[in-house]
């Protein structure tokens, strides 16, 4: 049997398209391994939001070329947004690698490996999805899930946003959404398969449905403009089978009330939200282009904490954006101190070549002066996160069940509504499978617990779903 070794770099969308390509391999007859060694085609699938993802890439790409001399029949493909961003230039610096592809045209894999077979090395870069082509959206590709309670469902592609540090829209295209039925269709799909928590992914989430509403009004429709975030909410949310809806990531300045009242009045949405910060000063949320001040950030997390019941709130934040002087850090400090999250995932601003900030050099810090205002922001975040994680002490949570701990397997580890891991002594119990666990003691980035009962049981069919759309 024909095997491939696949390896994923970046977020959350990335980690889908991964999964379309393994659908996609397996389908024509190949199994996965965990090591390159035994594979016949090698897919690095790229992120490129940070300077490291190239070096990861490039270092990864170097250790892959005495294999490649050892093994002359090996295909190596290299797809994802670094893909997108680098074409050609992979294939220069690398030019061992037989395919590479990009963001839009997942669904082509297999045909660019064929067509390496035949005549050689290919690159092939589309500029945008194409009108009904399968690369948009998954919905029409096989997926391999890494889980199999658990699976991504994306609901638009792109981003319209102008944020000066961020390549995505370069390399991901403006912003499409999937047809409201198109996606419920598909959490049906992933319900029947034994999915019971599914996670919404967009590049600006909570813009979701715009370009369909702008398209109804070009084409003559009487179209009632308003947010369709929260409503797209209820009725994935109330497919049967499906305990837990998520969705990652929303933007502050498009976030609308009727997106908090759907996750206080929709039980399956979980209680967490992940609200990206950025930076607590103006002026660098303005050079940023983030289109809200910190002010108007905090007002709006005090109205999801009023909205929404137990809300646990995670963010992003950068250090050391161009320009970003000690007054600026230290207005960062003090509304990651007064937002109280419960977790945050913190940046070194990173020059990524396209981008606005990339240009800002004569505005870049001090790499030590960021490097000490890093440690400072990540202790405001750790107190707060702890003080979180011990207040759920004494508390029953529900938690899905993910397998056994990593140092430990006679513990299991599960997550809770709000998103936070719970180690907890047990016998082995089937991943996917909803237990009540007592929580015991915290830490800031997990909770201890006494396993209480099993809720409810898995009912997963099978690893390797096609999933259907609706029309």
């Amino acid at each position: 049997m024909k095997k491939y070794h696949l390896r994923t770099y970046g977020c959350q969308m990335n980690e889908h398209d991964s999964e379309r390509i393994a659908g996609l391999l397996e389908r024509d007859g190949y199994a996965a391994t965990d090591s390159a060694d035994d594979a016949d085609v090698v897919v690095l699938n790229t992120c490129c939001i940070r300077e490291n993802a190239d070096n990861k890439l490039y270092g990864a790409l170097g250790n892959l070329k005495q294999l490649k001399d050892d093994k002359p029949d090996l295909q190596i493909m290299v797809g994802g947004c670094l893909a997108q961003k680098d074409r050609e230039l992979i294939q220069q610096r690398a030019g061992h690698v037989d395919v590479v592809f990009g963001t839009h045209n997942v669904h082509r894999a297999l045909d660019l490996l064929e067509a390496a077979r035949a005549d050689g090395p290919v690159v092939e870069i589309w500029e945008e999805a194409m009108a009904g082509e399968a690369d948009a959206f998954p919905s029409a590709l096989p997926a391999k899930r890494e889980t199999d309670y658990a699976g991504w469902l994306t609901i638009q592609i792109g981003c319209d946003n102008s944020c000066a540090f961020c390549i995505v829209p370069s390399v991901r295209g403006r912003e499409i959404s999937r047809t409201m039925d198109d996606i419920v269709a598909e959490a049906r799909a992933l319900a029947a398969d034994g999915v019971t928590e599914i996670t919404l992914l967009g590049q600006n989430v909570n813009s979701y449905g715009r370009d369909l509403a702008r398209a109804a009004r070009q084409a003559g429709e009487q179209v009632r403009i308003r947010p369709m975030f929260g409503d797209l909410l209820g009725r994935v949310g109330s497919v049967d089978g499906i305990r837990r809806v998520r969705f990652t990531s929303p933007h502050p300045k498009d976030m609308t009330p009727d997106v908090f009242e759907a996750m206080a009045e929709v039980d399956t949405v979980v209680p967490h939200l992940h609200f990206p910060l950025q930076s607590g000063s103006d002026g660098i949320l303005a050079a940023m282009h983030r289109g809200y001040t910190a002010r108007r950030y905090l007002e709006k997390l005090a109205e999801a904490r009023t909205t929404i019941d137990d809300l646990a709130v995670s963010t992003d934040i950068i250090v050391g954006f161009p320009g970003e002087t000690e007054d600026d850090f230290a207005q960062t400090l003090a509304v990651a101190a007064e937002a109280e999250f419960d977790g945050a995932y913190t940046f070194v601003f990173s020059p990524r070549p396209g981008t606005e900030a990339a240009d800002m050099v004569d505005r870049f810090c001090d790499p030590a002066e960021v490097r000490d205002r890093y440690a400072r922001l990540r202790t405001v975040i750790e107190r707060s996160a702890l003080a979180k994680y011990r207040a759920r002490i004494g508390r029953t949570e529900e938690v899905v069940v993910e397998g056994p701990s990593k140092k430990d397997p006679t513990v299991l580890t599960g997550r809770t509504a709000q998103n936070k891991l719970v180690h907890f002594p047990s016998e082995p119990i089937k991943p996917g499978t909803y237990a009540t666990v007592t929580v015991t003691d915290a830490a800031h980035q997990y909770l201890l617990g006494r396993l209480e009962q099993v809720t409810a049981r898995p009912t997963h069919r099978t690893r390797l779903a096609v999933t259907a759309v609706a029309g």
